[in-house]
């Protein structure tokens, strides 16, 4: 996606928002505002956050490697070109960014859920990027980067695994007026609240390599975010919205802040499964205790056990609450859930080994 661009633009301060995306809410008064326990959030998952591991490669002859997570990358031989479509020789830098528990998803912002909100089983989220001289290059046409995960079927029966695109941004329409006071209409770019949207390929697909235990797939294009994951079967069973209520410690800045410096946040990830949900949709018109966020409609498993973390920021400090809970059925005649979260102060490592956790849970 391109950011629009015209020549000095006066948009006045009423300008209108409208996101345009699929999500079940859309507040079209928010604008983007900087906000200080917004970016110490950031700083901080930054710092925690999956790191890039960096090889070199000899573009010519081409190379195996394994990241320290024991993932194999195979690059064939002659495969990158630059932009400009000329064959590259030389060393190359290839760097591999991966993802692969819930506590990296955290971090690293990159939870699994689909952009029509059904949970994923994660087997690895991956971003590879090659450079020359500080150059990105691009695959050769055919050509495609072989990777091989150490798994094994579940429950030992082998299937397909779909590959899903990765998108971490949302266009924006911004409506105002320009410096002859005429309308103008644009689109810009900002970070999505849910971290990424995963949107399934359905040309590609993993398969499991009986004779070496691993789960393999091919690349076929760099610089973008690829994530191996089957979908939960939970079709069948009922399902209702949940509403996360913070009763304290609820930045407010959550409620206007689109440009991904969020300095509260909902986590939730179910028990034994590789998964972890964000929790991103905002609770509107809420005042008090009843801010927070809100699930997809009928999304959420009733029955499904696993554990909530709620995490904010607040003047420099941070603050959480961890929940193992079993979703309920609503109450009454209500539609939906509710949890209420009581985040307390903790330090900054208390806070990394909370999320840690949800490795295990």
């Amino acid at each position: 996606m391109k950011k629009s661009s015209l020549p000095a633009l006066a948009i006045i301060a009423a300008t209108a928002i409208s996101i345009m995306s699929c999500k079940k809410n859309n507040d079209t008064s928010a604008q983007p505002n900087n906000n200080a326990d917004g970016q110490t959030m950031t700083a901080f998952m930054t710092s925690h956050g999956p790191r890039f591991e960096n090889f070199t490669v000899d573009a010519a002859a081409g190379a195996s490697f394994t990241s320290t997570k024991g993932i194999q990358y195979t690059i064939p031989a002659g495969a990158f070109v630059t932009a400009g479509g000329a064959a590259v020789t030389g060393s190359v830098t290839v760097a591999i960014k991966e993802i692969n528990s819930p506590g990296d998803m955290i971090l690293g912002d990159k939870p699994t859920l689909t952009s029509d909100g059904r949970m994923l089983v994660s087997y690895g989220e991956f971003y590879v990027r090659a450079t020359q001289n500080s150059q990105d290059l691009l695959l050769k046409k055919d050509s495609t980067v072989k990777v091989q995960i150490p798994a094994k079927p579940a429950n030992g029966v082998a299937q397909e695994i779909p590959m899903w695109a990765g998108d971490s941004s949302a266009n924006f329409t911004l409506s105002g007026y320009d410096y002859l006071n005429t309308a103008v209409t644009i689109t810009v770019q900002a970070p999505v609240r849910r971290g990424v949207a995963w949107n399934q390929i359905n040309t590609s697909y993993a398969f499991f390599n009986s004779s070496n235990g691993t789960l393999d797939f091919k690349l076929d294009s760099l610089v973008k975010w690829r994530n191996c994951d089957a979908i939960i079967s939970n079709n069948s069973d009922p399902k209702t919205t949940v509403l996360g209520y913070f009763n304290s410690h609820y930045n407010s800045q959550t409620q206007t802040d689109y440009s991904g410096d969020q300095p509260t946040a909902l986590y939730f990830k179910p028990h034994n499964q590789n998964t972890l949900i964000k929790v991103y949709d905002i609770i509107l018109n809420a005042t008090g205790t009843n801010q927070g966020f809100i699930s997809y409609e009928a999304s959420m498993p009733i029955g499904m056990q696993g554990t909530f973390l709620a995490i904010s920021t607040e003047n420099g400090k941070f603050y959480a609450d961890m929940q193992d809970i079993t979703i309920g059925s609503p109450a009454g005649s209500n539609n939906y859930t509710t949890f209420t979260f009581n985040p307390q102060e903790v330090s900054e490592s208390a806070l990394v080994s909370l999320i840690l956790q949800m490795n295990s849970k």
